[in-house]
């Protein structure tokens, strides 16, 4: 079939969004490919079109467990068979997923970059039938990035292993980091041999709007009341959610907040009742919205400045994909830019307090020296936090430093499914007395839909294990307890908690590299995209498009006449129109009374705006003074 029909058979599009078909064409063409497109370009649809067109598997490296999760259960629906491997999976689920990705007909087989350098993983590596090596997010390759990941340098040694072409995907790459990515994932560095396609940036029907302001729930309101339709508003603080959404509530605005310390169901629910219309604004952290493509979202506010302008552009790019006119609105104040400029500071610990973080974080979990190698940690930061009496931010940044510089992997908020074996024995089982008679059905759709269960513990899905009860989530939950508390499972609820997996055994003091030309470098970058993001909150001479096109590269671009600057500028001009047309009447009109002046500047035909009194008693106030 041809890219056109697979798109419509599996996808049920009639066409291709721009540069879809050029990136696939080229990946068709075995060609090395990196696409850079804008948040709501599509990026999924050009590696999944070329993996269904070729034998094989799609090898899909991406950090965004609940967007892997989502787009195999997306490709699932549509009858195409996908795996995901990522943190919080056991060994045994790991190696029966991998068995599966290899002697099954799996097309797409999603792993978080820390599994690339697992033995489990390389041992496979040889069974597995790879098309495409397709790399999610690719900026994080790259120290010049905005979320550099060090676990992506293992794709780089990956290619000499699988001989496989690469299709790496972003939406944030300004071009130092794009020749960064290139050369990274290239087989051979010094010749990068890359097709590099990109989509302009331009978002004709998005309008950026920068206000600074004191009373941000006032501004706040103001949008909410004037630009119909659905929204996002994004801040930092996951209390600070809670209280703008009952704001929004109380003045009868539909709100609902999100965040990562939300559940895994209230999550979905709440994301689903958003997608639905059913909940107008989401009141949100930056936890919410990476892989949601809801079209009418008509406006996108940012309570405070994002640090960068790549994570900035990137979450502002959520509204308006269905092309209609709609607001990036971003608020700010000087406080808001003292704290940028305080949370710099506390991202980045000094080397001495890091390494002391290290040792504590050994300690925490009991490890001595020369042992932990490739131990997964669950790893709760609050608890180990109140343990050593510390502040959270800075030892949060403290152990992402140590993952950049190479000595763990940090996985914040995994998720770990619930997980059920049924401990009655078999021959025994309905000769219990079960209180509920809902019990026994699910019973049968547990051994039904997971043969092991009778003899180790499982994950479930509880979504389908409900569907297929005919019960609520909530009711499948009292029902598993239930059943646990009369001894016929082992029930272990589902729970998030962030993990830590250890690259070697623990170091003593002093021997530890923290690698100070690294920390330099990267403290550097992120001055750099602090000074990028001042610089576009206080510029109200230029476009505010053109100021993010020129930020990623693109210098050709034109003004786009609907943001802030534009608007200031056009109103800048009416006025001087305006006096212009006003002084010419006033000059052939000098005994006009205020009456007749009044009468002329509100007739439509004198080609004056609905300011023009009020210009006239500036202009008379001026000629006063």
């Amino acid at each position: 079939m041809t890219a056109e029909e697979v798109l419509k058979k599996w996808w049920g599009y009639d066409g291709f969004r721009p540069m879809q078909k050029e990136i696939i064409s080229s990946a068709l063409e075995g060609r090395d490919t990196l696409a850079i497109l804008p948040t709501g370009g599509g990026k999924s649809i050009c590696f999944q079109v070329p993996t269904m067109m070729r034998d094989g598997l799609a090898l899909v490296v991406t950090p965004l467990i609940a967007l892997m999760k989502d787009q195999v259960q997306n490709l699932a629906q549509r009858g195409i068979p996908a795996l995901a491997i990522h943190a919080g999976m056991p060994r045994r689920e790991v190696d029966l997923a991998l068995n599966n990705a290899a002697y099954g007909d799996c097309k797409f087989l999603y792993v978080s970059p820390e599994r690339l350098s697992t033995p489990l993983f390389k041992s496979y590596l040889d069974v597995l039938d790879i098309s495409y090596i397709v790399v999610d997010e690719a900026h994080c390759i790259s120290q010049w990035g905005y979320d550099f990941r060090p676990d992506y340098l293992q794709i780089g040694e990956l290619r000499a292993l699988v001989d496989a072409p690469v299709i790496a995907l972003t939406a944030t790459a300004i071009p130092k980091v794009a020749e960064d990515i290139m050369r990274r994932l290239s087989t051979n560095p010094e010749e990068p041999s890359f097709t590099l396609l990109k989509s302009g940036f331009e978002r004709p029907n998005l309008s950026y709007i920068v206000r600074e302001c004191r009373d941000k729930s006032g501004q706040l309101l103001d949008i909410c009341r004037g630009v119909p339709g659905s929204g996002i508003v994004y801040l930092r603080n996951r209390s600070r959610c809670e209280e703008v959404a009952a704001l929004l509530n109380s003045q009868g605005v539909s709100a609902s907040y999100y965040h990562a310390g939300l559940g895994p169901f209230s999550r979905n629910e709440r994301q689903e009742a958003w997608k639905k219309g059913d909940i107008r604004v989401m009141v949100c952290t930056n936890a919410f919205g990476m892989g949601i493509d809801k079209p009418d979202v008509r406006f996108v506010v940012h309570w405070e400045p994002s640090d960068s302008l790549e994570s900035y552009f990137q979450e502002a790019g959520r509204a308006g994909r269905d092309g209609l006119r709609s607001y990036a609105v971003l608020l700010w104040n000087s406080a808001n830019l003292a704290h940028l400029r305080q949370m710099l500071e506390t991202s980045f610990p000094s080397l001495d307090y890091i390494g002391d973080i290290y040792q504590k974080l050994h300690i925490f979990h009991d490890i001595i020296y020369e042992t932990g190698m490739g131990r997964s940690l669950r790893f709760d930061l609050d608890t180990f936090c109140r343990q050593f009496g510390l502040q959270r931010a800075p030892v949060h940044y403290a152990i992402r430093y140590l993952e950049q510089s190479g000595h763990l992997t940090y996985t914040e908020d995994a998720e770990f499914p619930t997980r059920v074996r049924i401990s009655a024995p078999r021959n025994g089982l309905y000769d219990t007395d079960l209180p509920d008679r809902r019990m026994i059905p699910l019973l049968e759709s547990l051994m039904r839909r997971y043969p092991g269960i009778m003899s180790y513990s499982v994950p479930i899905d509880e979504e389908e294990l409900a569907a297929a009860c005919d019960a609520t989530i909530p009711d499948l939950h009292q029902l598993l307890y239930r059943l646990s508390l009369e001894r016929v499972i082992n029930y272990v609820p589902s729970q998030r908690s962030s993990m830590v997996y250890l690259h070697h055994d623990r170091l003593t003091p002093g021997n530890i590299d923290l690698q100070p030309e690294r920390y330099a470098f990267l403290r550097g970058n992120a001055e750099a995209r602090l000074q990028a993001m001042e610089s576009y909150l206080m510029n109200s001479d230029e476009c505010r498009s053109r100021q993010l096109l020129r930020y990623f590269g693109q210098d050709d671009s034109a003004d786009c006449g609907t943001c802030d600057v534009c608007r200031a500028h056009k109103n800048r001009k009416a006025e001087v129109s305006s006096r212009d047309v006003l002084k010419a009447y006033l000059k052939a009109h000098p005994s006009a009374s205020p009456a007749e002046i009044k009468a002329w500047c509100n007739n439509p035909s004198s080609g004056l705006g609905p300011d023009a009194m009020e210009i006239y008693r500036q202009m008379l106030d001026e000629a006063d003074a």
